[in-house]
């Protein structure tokens, strides 16, 4: 038997499989910042590695791959890195100079990835301070030295996060670079109010309690013309409900809302309790006063609280933002019926209820529902009432003793007090606990479970204590409302207009459609369904609104004055209490012979008309009523043939709140 040995080609300097005669070396170099000692470091580098592989005759030069002001945890972040890793890929390059290991990467796993994935291609990255090359050497000096690294890393990020939370103590600004209404000074690292912003903000505070949502808001702004902080004309619900959060528009502000939750990813949390918060009061120059963010606060938590189960396990229907929301449901097919508009925008524009399935699913599934406008079902249910308190009014005192009843009986704010007692009681045991651990009474694992067990009763009577609030609120609400509906049954049977609350409190549901006694089907039929078991059927096309581009709904607003009825002749939506909560916004028009006195007055250009709608809201629970008006400039289609025309005064009221508006939007010369 004869051996014969073959002697192995050395492929360990960098080389590929097939030799070549000479490397293409290519450099890579980073620094983290751009501050000046960083930049002059970077070009120094740049300028070494340029000369080192040039100056090599076994070498070819590949370039020198340079990433300016970037960390070094994040390989993603870095273009030229990868740049560096794809033209490895792609066979262009034999061999990696760096200076260390942490300026190649300072994330452990990041170092192995890329230095096993050049390796299979025989790649080679030799660290210079280091003296590794990753074909020669093995990879535990280098997994020791780059955990080093990353070590490193954590020690700097925890000494930033030091330096900062020192920062929010002494309350420096920090992380803070402005906002919608504040203008930021990084020379002394202060804030003012930007006037012109301020006002944008007000606006929506204003426009939120008094009723409006995060959308409608938002919408408003878009028409208005406002632009955001970043110079956009696009409003999103999302930032008028974040500017809503915003404490720094009544002069606190909060440090801390987000943490950073490792240096190696970098990713940012919300703060919920995981790092402590700096809150500094009385900070700055507020935009609006702490009753008016304190107020938003509170519809703000009104709107976000959760829907609870019912009885029967479903979540409760959420959408109450309509007096019919949840109520209507369709004769043929059992569906919710949802509210729709045509010809939004025009002047035939008409709020109609349409069955859901329909709408959805298509109408083969229910054909023989149809639509029904809002006014219709409103003017149905005023009939509907009079008709049940003339024949039943004993039906009615039953319901509203039965009501009454309940109330008195559910007692929540006696159920209330108890809760509150409890826990009182509860907190001061805890309290006596930790005195008991203090003084080394009792051993360190049996306070840890009874404070545990303390702690979790406390937090489920707190729960508990938030429903009964609630729910108190809501008895003594209903309470007065009982006692508002009696006097009204007692003092008028009969109601002039619609009216929410009598609706929401009497009306189980309504059915929209049905059959006829001769089995004839009836899509304009409107079935009312009481509490009490009482129930009545009218026929819908008797309370039809008139159409708008009929010759006496013309008529009736030509003969139109500056009344106080003046929205309801100029819309034929015009009900108080149908829109959400209680509370209706009814847009009118001025004649032109008011628009052109108030013009004039104003010093605005004849040739331009002034729009002014004007928004009423009336709030049931407090019988007040509160006005506001939009003023805005139009091309004037009828001018006056000259100024000593004959035209009607316009009334004091009227004029007033428009000079008001005009002020308000900084419009009048």
């Amino acid at each position: 038997m004869e051996i014969e040995l073959i002697k192995a080609n050395d492929f360990s300097d960098g080389s590929s499989r097939r030799r070549i005669e000479r490397l293409r070396v290519a450099a890579y170099c980073r620094v983290s910042t751009d501050d000046e000692d960083q930049i002059k470091s970077y070009n120094s580098m740049v300028r070494y590695y340029t000369d080192l592989i040039q100056n090599n005759k076994e070498w070819v030069f590949a370039g020198v791959y340079a990433d300016k002001a970037i960390t070094g945890t994040k390989t993603d972040k870095r273009d030229e890195f990868q740049r560096l890793i794809q033209d490895c890929m792609d066979g262009k390059i034999d061999l990696i100079i760096a200076k260390s290991i942490p300026r190649f990467a300072r994330n452990t796993l990041d170092t192995l990835k890329y230095v096993r994935m050049l390796k299979e291609r025989n790649i080679a990255v030799y660290f210079e301070v280091e003296k590794i090359n990753t074909l020669k050497d093995g990879e535990f000096l280098m997994t020791i030295l780059s955990s080093v690294a990353q070590q490193e890393v954590e020690n700097i990020s925890a000494n930033v996060k030091k330096g900062l939370k020192m920062k929010m103590q002494r309350g420096e600004l920090v992380g803070f670079q402005g906002c919608l209404g504040y203008d930021y000074h990084p020379e002394d690292k202060s804030i003012s109010i930007n006037e012109e912003e301020a006002e944008i903000v007000r606006y929506i505070f204003r426009r939120y309690i008094e009723g409006a949502g995060g959308s409608v808001i938002a919408q408003e702004l878009e028409n208005l013309g406002y632009k955001t902080k970043r110079g956009s004309t696009r409003w999103a619900e999302t930032t008028v409900i974040g500017i809503i959060k915003n404490e720094k528009y009544k002069g606190d502000i909060l440090m801390g809302k987000t943490f950073t939750l490792d240096p190696i990813s970098k990713r940012r949390l919300d703060n919920f309790g995981e790092e402590d918060q700096f809150y500094i009061r009385d900070h700055h120059e507020a935009i609006i006063s702490e009753e008016m963010f304190e107020k938003a606060q509170e519809i703000l938590k009104r709107r976000a609280k959760p829907r609870r189960l019912g009885t029967d396990g479903k979540r409760e229907k959420f959408s109450r933002k309509y007096a019919f929301s949840c109520m209507l449901e369709c004769g043929f097919c059992g569906g919710t019926l949802t509210r729709r508009s045509w010809h939004s925008g025009s002047q035939y524009n008409k709020v109609i209820w349409q069955c859901v399935t329909a709408t959805k699913k298509g109408k083969k599934f229910c054909p023989d529902s149809k639509g029904i406008a809002e006014e219709t079902i409103e003017q149905a249910f005023i009939e509907s009432y009079r008709l049940l308190c003339q024949n039943n009014k004993d039906v009615l005192d039953e319901f509203i003793a039965r009501t009454e009843e309940t109330l008195s009986d559910s007692n929540a704010s006696k159920q209330l007090a108890k809760v509150e007692k409890d826990i009182a009681a509860l907190d001061a045991k805890r309290a006596k606990l930790v005195d008991m651990r203090l003084e080394e009474i009792i051993d360190k694992e049996t306070y840890e479970q009874k404070y545990f067990d303390l702690s979790s009763q406390i937090e489920q009577l707190q729960k508990q204590r938030e429903s009964l609030q609630e729910s108190a609120e809501t008895e003594s609400t209903m309470k007065k409302r009982i006692a508002e509906f009696r006097r009204t049954l007692e003092e008028n049977e009969v109601l002039d207009t619609f009216d929410r609350y009598v609706f929401e409190s009497i009306v189980e549901k309504v059915i929209v459609g049905g059959y006829d006694e001769d089995g004839n089907k009836d899509p304009a039929m409107l079935t009312f369904i009481y509490k009490t078991g009482f129930k009545n059927s009218l026929d819908g096309t008797n309370f039809k609104p008139p159409r708008k581009n009929s010759k006496a709904a013309k008529q009736n607003a030509g003969l139109c004055s500056h009344t106080t009825d003046e929205a309801k002749s100029m819309c034929s939506y015009h009900s108080d209490d149908t829109r959400g909560d209680g509370c209706s916004f009814v847009p009118t028009e001025t004649k032109a012979g008011c628009i052109s006195q108030v013009k004039r007055k104003c010093g605005i250009e004849v040739g331009k008309n002034l729009r002014v709608a004007t928004r009423r809201m009336d709030c049931l629970q407090g019988n007040s009523t509160t006005a506001a008006t939009d003023l805005e400039l139009v091309p004037s289609p009828n001018l006056p043939k000259n100024e000593d025309s004959r035209q009607p005064q316009c009334p004091e009221d009227k004029e007033s709140a428009i000079v008001e508006a005009l002020k308000h939007f900084k419009m009048n010369s």
